[in-house]
């Protein structure tokens, strides 16, 4: 074979070997997931999941996390303290190997980890290597040992600063992260104590308490005795329930599990699963362990107990999860991961051990709790009369398309590059701003969909009731990747669906709605990162010839004070009919619409990818979002009541 191109070298002083960790640095993504808000917060995740494994082998049960004036953390624990003897085979203390070597610790060696959270042994050490600085003070064998890093290159050797009191042992550790790796570096105490509450679920003989030293002073401590089965209330805390929640918990083939579950009024499927705290976004073999046990023993019962009205429906596994939330959490001492990101359990043996225990313990309570039994069954029998009539309905949908082009919707202005990961398309508030985006969209990879007043709540609806809406059938004929159970985002003809709405109230609750009903019927969308929300201006800002363009009141009030004649801020007048030729210094128009926009506006502020800001939707916590979704759009008023008191400081524009 000929070579095509040898004018360039290629020999062995071309092979790079990036020493300690370097790697973690040059590549921190491969690492942590990203550089923004999400793997900023995950290096807080990584430090305390060495916490949970002390606790997870039984030597700890409490953790306190701290973020400090300054935005360094601090991560403390009761466990036994990182070893800080010498490690025999790389001649140094044990605690620098932990903190500097990649693959490093405790959870390779199953005599000191039965079980252990996070997906590959990198945790702290990334956390180390991604940080301006780190410190690590250690308490054990009543001393206390102190160790500084700068960048992951320890600054001294390990050395005893003090004696620890009687019995006193633990690891706490505090980091700065790196500004040259995260430009965005506060972090967000909702989002810490979110998932510090879901470990705290999770791991019932934990109290995890996280403070907040800056200006906003808040403090939460999580501890929940009942643990998965305060979880399942908690989740459904804006549901009725039909019956107080069933508890599993056993071991199988040496895998501990741990089930809660119950089943509520709404008509969506909530099931949470973690393997060793991990939450497995993509499932896995538990479950389908579980789901395979759930159908076939409900199936028995409603069979044994003459309760399918005399075989005339067959019920399925959907039906038997409409409106249940259940909480599966698995301890596998070497868990196999696959799935797009790593977060899908590949064990077989897990899934025949979930599905015997579920078996055993489901049966017995349904013999011992008759109308419990009775009353699941009729629900599932309901789910199915109304799958039935969907069914039907979307035959009929079919069947009167079936001359259409390609079924897609009238009013839908479609991009000419068939590619999907080269198109995008816009659901547009109104017609008004969608005749704007159409004339001002670029026809090639811009499709626009315009919308008709509000669309169906779908928290409080059937899928039958669904699949009558105008508007979501629209939605759903556009985007061309079916819905629900039959959802595949892979067959999505746009690589982006960017929600345009006005910036009022009414555009934000129509918002809410089209992210409610993409959550809970298109959800995958949203877990590959499909999912956007487009950011119209709130005001334009007019001196002379110049315009300016301010998404919220602070930039409104930045471009104001640049806007300076003779070192004084000019005379601004409030004008929201300000014409062109204005000469009253600053004029400033307040956008109530995304129709009063012309279309060379719309494209320029909103819509040119060049330009344009856009916010991705992201599932930070499949859990936090049920509980959300459920609060806002539930029938029950008092938690929506409390949601809006609790956030009401957050808020800068009420009309936003």
């Amino acid at each position: 074979m000929t070579n095509v191109q040898s004018t360039s070298e290629y020999s062995a002083k071309n092979i790079n070997v990036l020493k300690g960790l370097e790697a973690v640095r040059k590549r921190p993504a491969m690492y942590i997931g990203d550089v923004g808000p999400r793997g900023l917060h995950h290096l807080v995740n990584e430090v305390v999941d060495n916490s949970i494994d002390e606790a997870l082998a039984g030597y700890a049960d409490e953790i306190l996390i701290t973020i400090n004036k300054d935005e360094t953390v601090t991560v403390e624990d009761n466990g036994r303290g990182i070893p800080v003897d010498m490690h025999p085979e790389e001649k140094r203390s044990a605690l620098e190997v932990v903190m500097t070597v990649l693959h490093a610790g405790g959870k390779f060696d199953k005599n000191t980890y039965k079980v252990s959270g996070g997906l590959h042994g990198v945790g702290v050490s990334v956390v180390n290597a991604l940080s301006e600085w780190l410190k690590v003070e250690v308490k054990r064998d009543g001393k206390v040992f102190f160790q500084e890093y700068k960048r992951g290159v320890p600054v001294k050797p390990v050395k005893e600063i003090d004696k620890a009191k009687k019995n006193e042992a633990g690891t706490k550790t505090t980091f700065l992260p790196d500004k040259e790796i995260f430009k965005a570096n506060k972090f967000k105490f909702d989002t810490l104590a979110e998932r510090m509450r879901e470990l705290a679920y999770l791991n019932k003989n934990i109290t995890i308490n996280i403070k907040d030293l800056r200006n906003g002073g808040e403090e939460e401590t999580f501890h929940f005795k009942g643990g998965l089965i305060e979880f399942v209330k908690y989740l459904d805390e804006a549901r009725e329930p039909m019956h107080k929640t069933i508890y599993i918990e056993g071991e199988k083939d040496n895998t501990p599990i741990e089930i809660a579950f119950q089943y509520n009024n709404t008509y969506s499927e909530n099931i949470f699963s973690y393997v060793n705290n991990i939450n497995t976004h993509e499932g896995g073999t538990h479950l389908v362990g579980f789901k395979t046990a759930l159908t076939r023993t409900l199936n028995n019962y409603a069979g044994k107990n003459g309760l399918t009205k005399d075989g005339k429906i067959t019920l399925t596994g959907d039906d038997f999860r409409e409106g249940l939330t259940a909480v599966i959490s698995v301890k596998v001492a070497e868990p196999q991961f696959e799935g797009q990101t790593k977060t899908k359990l590949g064990n077989s043996e897990t899934k025949s051990a979930v599905e015997t225990l579920v078996g055993e313990k489901l049966a017995e309570f349904l013999e011992e709790n008759p109308a419990v039994g009775k009353k699941v069954i009729e629900k599932c029998m309901r789910a199915a009369e109304a799958r039935e009539a969907a069914r039907k309905a979307r035959d009929l949908a079919r069947r009167k398309n079936a001359l259409d082009s390609m079924n897609l919707p009238g009013k839908l202005a479609d991009c000419s590059i068939t590619d999907p990961e080269h198109c995008e398309i816009y659901i547009v508030e109104g017609d008004s701003a969608g005749g704007s985006a159409k004339q001002g969209r670029d026809r090639r990879f811009q499709a626009i969909l315009p919308l008709k007043g509000k669309i169906l709540n779908v928290e409080k609806a059937k899928l039958n009731k669904i699949l009558e809406n105008n508007e979501i059938k629209a939605i759903v004929s556009a985007i061309g990747a079916g819905l629900g159970a039959d959802f595949d985002a892979s067959k999505s003809r746009y690589g982006k669906i960017i929600l345009m709405t006005d910036a009022d109230v009414d555009g934000s609750h129509i918002r809410t709605l089209l992210l409610t009903f993409i959550y809970r019927h298109m959800q995958e969308l949203i877990n590959e990162g499909k999912v956007y929300i487009a950011q119209p201006p709130l005001y334009k800002i007019k001196k002379g010839k110049e315009e300016f363009y301010a998404f919220d009141d602070n930039e409104r009030d930045e471009i104001l004070k640049r806007l300076k004649v003779n070192g004084k801020t000019t005379e601004i007048v409030v004008d929201e009919t300000a014409e062109e030729g204005s000469v009253k210094g600053v004029a400033i128009s307040r956008y109530k619409g995304l129709g009063e926009m012309n279309p060379e506006q719309l494209w320029e502020t909103t819509m040119n990818p060049e330009t344009r800001t856009v916010l991705q939707v992201t599932l930070e916590s499949a859990a936090a979002a049920d509980k959300i979704f459920e609060t806002l759009m539930g029938d029950d008023v008092e938690p929506r009541r409390e949601f809006i008191e609790k956030n009401a400081k957050y808020v800068r524009n009420l009309d936003i």
